[in-house]
């Protein structure tokens, strides 16, 4: 399977800097796997989240396999849900998990060459894995 075909991820967070930092931790510890698409901040560098990011970031991921979206909190949540009610679709799926942890388990999991349901399972099943 080549990278292109894997399970997109979304990284969806009210500040850029945050979501483009998960993103290179997740490239780091997955070498040469597809790092996450980024929708953070608004398209103007503020705080905040953004649909047309949103939109423009799951275009990026999609590979036809799925693609995941992880959002951090509050309106990043919203701000997704709004653009899944605008544009349904069943092979792109908001993932209550983890922001950190959850990106690192989807990434790692897709990377395998698993499914969407898989990745996104593996995003939900850490918010129990324990740190210590």
């Amino acid at each position: 399977m080549h990278m292109s075909e894997l399970v997109g991820i979304v990284l969806v967070s009210h500040s850029e800097r945050l979501a483009s930092g998960l993103r290179d931790l997740v490239a780091e510890l997955l070498g040469a796997s597809s790092p996450p698409a980024v929708a953070g901040g608004t398209e103007d560098g503020g705080i905040g989240t953004s649909d047309t990011l949103i939109r423009a970031a799951i275009a990026q991921a999609d590979s036809g396999r799925g693609v995941v979206l992880l959002p951090d909190i509050g309106s990043a949540v919203l701000t997704a849900r709004i653009v899944l009610d605008d544009d349904p679709r069943p092979d792109v799926v908001l993932v209550d998990a983890p922001f950190v942890e959850g990106a690192v388990a989807a990434a790692v999991t897709a990377s395998s060459g698993a499914d969407l349901d898989t990745v996104v399972q593996a995003a939900k099943d850490a918010r129990s894995a324990v740190k210590f």
